[in-house]
């Protein structure tokens, strides 16, 4: 497969500059190092948000930065963690008077880099803590040493947080709202043809004629299964009862995401919508929350993700907060 694509070290300062010129009241980019930080906030806010990670997620997590959701994100080469300098001056821009909290993937790179930005904030004085995002049931197992990685959840875990945000809550209300709000989340990845290689072009990894990826993770990680297609029906139907039975909580109201990969069609996703939307009705769970499209790409991945996120009745009014950044839309509760 042939495509135009820049450099890596070109692509990605080139694209945080055009989306800053695509939305010029909404964030502003800092050249050395780089990250992207958000004009305003809202006046109650006290404590700011950060997050970051490796490019070829886009819109994840500089499209989220804007009033109402995060307030600085460092960008990374791609599928590769930002720079510990990088994290760290983002932070100390966007800290609010009640320090800086950190939303982090489940990546060791990533834990890395931020622990260390966090150690040099708190050198400085800056009050920081973290949430970490570990949503994947493809590496939910005892012989996966890291533990879950983080993927789909981050979203929603990134929207809710900005709307607790909001009201004033101190850091460690925040860092504890977080880590609830990810634990209450679980998701499920699978692709039928693996993104195209920056590096060397073509597609990273090859799969047989009628055959998926169960498991695949957002920077191409190839699954533990790869298995025979079953059918649009059977493959959505095991998908949802996964994710939907290793929720933690019993909760009846949910978020609901439906990603794509990369090269995902909206006709697709939809399609899938459709279809997860009904299973969830069949067990008695009402979506209060939901988003189509595609939010955690891995570059130009044939593929879709599920994620839920249980959902406490005082959570609600955190995920219809308003938000006005690049990439999340405006939502209207539906109920």
């Amino acid at each position: 497969m042939n495509r135009l694509f820049l450099p890596d070290h070109d692509a990605v300062e080139q694209a945080l500059h055009g989306l800053a010129l695509a939305h010029p009241g909404l964030l502003r980019v800092n050249e050395d190092p780089l990250y992207a930080v958000a004009r305003e906030r809202h006046p109650d806010r006290r404590v700011g948000l950060v997050s970051g990670g490796g490019s070829g997620h886009e819109p994840l997590h500089t499209g989220f930065v804007g009033r109402g959701m995060l307030d600085a994100a460092a960008p990374g080469r791609i599928f590769a963690s930002p720079h510990n300098r990088q994290i760290y001056e983002a932070s100390k821009a966007a800290a609010g008077p009640d320090g800086v909290l950190h939303v982090v993937k489940n990546y060791t790179g990533d834990r890395i880099n931020f622990g260390i930005a966090a150690e040099r904030l708190r050198a400085d004085g800056i009050p920081v803590r973290r949430v970490l995002i570990d949503d994947d049931l493809a590496t939910e197992s005892e012989e996966t040493a890291t533990g879950r990685r983080g993927t789909g959840a981050t979203v929603l875990v990134e929207k809710l947080l900005g709307g607790a945000a909001d009201t004033g809550l101190g850091l460690d209300e925040l860092a504890g709202l977080g880590a609830e709000f990810a634990a209450a989340s679980r998701s499920i990845a699978v692709a039928a043809r693996a993104q195209t290689s920056p590096s060397r072009g073509g597609e990273a990894f090859e799969l047989p004629a009628g055959t998926l990826e169960y498991g695949v993770g957002i920077h191409g990680e190839r699954a533990a299964t790869t298995l025979e297609h079953p059918g649009f029906e059977a493959l959505v139907d095991r998908m949802t009862h996964q994710v939907l039975d290793a929720l933690p909580q019993a909760e009846r109201d949910v978020l609901l995401l439906v990603g794509g990969l990369g090269a995902t069609t909206l006709l697709e996703l939809h399609a899938v919508h459709a279809r997860v939307a009904g299973l969830l009705d069949k067990r008695g769970l009402t979506v209060t929350g939901r988003l189509v499209g595609t939010f955690v790409p891995a570059l130009d991945m044939s593929g879709f993700s599920l994620t839920v996120t249980a959902l406490r009745d005082d959570w609600a009014a955190y995920w219809n907060a308003p938000a006005r950044t690049a990439a999340f839309p405006t939502l209207e509760a539906t109920r």
